[in-house]
């Protein structure tokens, strides 16, 4: 039953935001090869990506559309890019791609 001051039909509709294999594969791989040269910008990049991705919870249509049906593409930083799709329950991050790279593959 609801709350005194709920509608019985305002439920809160909880997202879970999951990193696939090849997008946790690809954040780790980009804060490696970062921290040969400065440990400090790799992790404040991680954490940003991580950031980034955090938001897709509240708000999964923050991205553009993406180049690959089913696709959504969030720009996180100025040289990478969240590539994830949405399902009713579920923000999945797909990949974490250099904004150079040719997507898709």
């Amino acid at each position: 039953m609801a709350g005194k001051n709920t509608p019985p039909d305002d439920r809160i509709h909880s997202v879970r935001l999951i990193w696939t294999l090849p997008a946790a594969n690809d954040r780790k791989g980009i804060r490696e090869y970062i921290a040969q040269d400065n440990p400090a910008a790799a992790l404040a990049l991680d954490e940003l990506l991580s950031e980034k991705a955090g938001r897709l919870v509240d708000n999964p249509a923050l991205g553009r559309t993406g180049r690959v049906s089913g696709t959504r593409e969030l720009v996180a930083h100025q040289n990478y890019i969240l590539i994830y799709d949405v399902t009713d329950d579920c923000v999945r991050v797909l990949r974490v791609l250099h904004a150079a790279r040719e997507w898709p593959c």
